[in-house]
């Protein structure tokens, strides 16, 4: 992993972009000598990859009453969207 301050990652952002994209480089980026972000590759998603992430772990039986209650906290927000 490559280290670099974020005064280079904001002078050469296309290029560090293109590293990452291109080549699969990772960067840690740091400011005044501390790390503070990483910049790195995202993995393909793939079905497989959730279909065996959802088989290592049971399910929780008490999803659907927690999510119902998320639900009922949802309030729809009124937009004028040609405003």
């Amino acid at each position: 992993m490559r280290e670099i301050t974020a005064t280079e990652a904001a002078r050469n952002f296309a290029h560090v972009l293109d590293a990452v994209e291109h080549r699969h480089e990772s960067f840690r980026i740091s400011r005044g000598g501390r790390p503070v972000a990483r910049l790195e590759p995202v993995e393909a998603a793939s079905g497989r990859a959730v279909k065996d992430l959802l088989q290592r772990h049971a399910p929780d039986p008490g999803w659907v009453e927690e999510l119902a209650g998320i639900r009922a906290l949802l309030r729809a927000e009124e937009r004028d969207w040609h405003a």
